[in-house]
């Protein structure tokens, strides 16, 4: 979503965009960068959880506090920004559409065919 409303908003013409939007959608990147980091190492420190500390016990539950506490922030940043990218798509859809190219008749060799004679 976020790759396509950045390639959405590089087509939009001026008029329909808010300057606030490029940066909007660098912090989501930004906060799904963080947070994609964050999952793998909660996918460690859960790997690493002596045996028996399965959900429930008290060593899971204390990691899976810290790892929501470290994501809160970047989770934040979408709630905050993330209707940008329904904003970006509104707009393109406001957005006059471009004319398409006509189809061009394939063009033949004039030395083609029978009988034709090169020049």
């Amino acid at each position: 979503m976020l790759a396509t409303a950045r390639l959405q908003l590089q087509h939009l013409p001026a008029h329909l965009t808010r300057d606030s939007w490029p940066g909007q959608l660098t912090i989501l990147e930004e906060a799904l960068s963080h947070l994609d980091t964050l999952d793998a190492r909660w996918h460690q420190t859960r790997a690493q959880l002596p045996e028996g500390a399965g959900p429930g016990s008290e060593a899971y539950v204390d990691a899976l506090d810290e790892h929501h506490a470290e994501c809160w922030s970047y989770l934040d940043d979408w709630a905050c920004h993330g209707r940008v990218i329904l904003d970006i798509q509104a707009a393109t859809r406001r957005a006059p559409s471009q004319p398409k190219r006509p189809q061009l008749p394939a063009l033949t060799s004039r030395r083609s065919g029978h009988g034709a004679r090169g020049r």
